[in-house]
């Protein structure tokens, strides 16, 4: 806990960190991270656009998937502005308020996107194990209730972490781990005892991303279950194959948090690239692929996308004659 007097802390001012020894390539680091978040942004509203206006996928998987869409724009749109000002314009100053506001935002659309994968897995189970009962269990409302429900549990949970930060006071100029706020990463910075903070981080951490893992595990438990009782081989891989995307989506989410938690706990002195870096694809890799793997696995959003692309095309050869 840093040690404090009267005369150093608030109204605190964070400095967000760079890429350690790679400081003074900021311009050139923020080129490939500008083109990622281009591409989860365009992608994600690309998504958007086909289900909505898709009259035929306005169906509980497509619904589910455009709630995919709207947590990573939220995710990228968290921490683009510091990322940004960090790598291209070298701004490094970030007010307290302004902290906590992105990281009560980037904590929520994790929670967010954790639970509607979740919801995604829910859907595949009733596919597969119920299909008969899947148009009555799924109805609209029902769909709409759980993204309401998703909505009200992400904010819930963080309120309580935000307001509990706000209490603290702080050192005035004080380095971050990141080029974006983190409840754990604000939290060391408080001069005083932060352990209620800690504690309901913790339960935070258990009551989402754990008890929503478990969830996703004894879902695809039960779905393999039922796809091993198929006697028909090709029907077995018929309907593996419509739980693929949703599965490369949990480990692109999952993978480098779990791995991040491994370094903190196994390693005492862990590689700080190691850990930026595998931070950076936390944020990163999932709102930029989700739409890439969904548009490649999934024949009726692939179709509709080919279809904009040559419209696109047919229409600026037309205005270039």
């Amino acid at each position: 806990m840093p040690t404090c007097n009267e005369t150093n802390i608030n109204p605190a001012r964070f400095l967000l960190a760079g890429i350690p020894g790679l400081e003074a390539d900021g311009p050139w680091i923020s080129i490939p991270f500008c083109s990622m978040y281009l591409i989860a942004i365009l992608g994600n509203s690309l998504i958007l656009f086909v289900i909505k206006t898709q009259q035929n996928l306005h169906q509980p998987m497509y619904l589910f998937l455009s709630m995919l869409s709207v947590t990573d724009l939220g995710f990228s749109v968290s921490t683009l502005p510091t990322m940004l000002s960090v790598f291209l314009f070298n701004t490094r100053e970030i007010g307290i308020d302004v902290c906590l506001t992105q990281l009560f935002f980037i904590h929520t659309f994790s929670v967010m996107e954790s639970s509607v994968l979740v919801a995604m897995a829910f859907d595949r189970f009733v596919a597969i194990c119920h299909p008969l009962r899947y148009a009555s269990t799924l109805t609209r409302a029902r769909i709409g209730n759980i993204g309401l429900a998703i909505i009200i549990r992400g904010i819930g949970l963080h309120i309580p972490a935000v307001i509990l930060l706000k209490r603290w006071p702080y050192i005035k100029i004080k380095p971050l781990s990141y080029s974006y706020c983190l409840h754990q990463d604000v939290m060391k910075m408080a001069c005083a005892d932060t352990t209620p903070s800690s504690f309901y981080g913790l339960f935070i951490l258990f009551f989402s991303l754990g008890l929503d893992s478990v969830l996703i595990v004894l879902s695809y438990i039960m779905i393999l279950q039922t796809v091993l009782s198929i006697t028909s081989w090709p029907e077995r891989v018929k309907a593996l194959n419509t739980c693929v995307s949703h599965i490369c989506v949990i480990l692109l989410f999952y993978t480098p948090l779990i791995s991040l938690s491994m370094i903190h706990r196994f390693k005492k002195q862990p590689l700080p690239l190691s850990q930026i870096f595998l931070s950076y694809l936390h944020l990163l890799f999932p709102p930029v692929l989700n739409p890439i793997v969904y548009s490649i696995k999934t024949k009726e959003i692939r179709k509709r996308i080919m279809k904009i692309f040559q419209n696109y095309s047919t229409n600026r050869l037309q205005w270039g004659h």
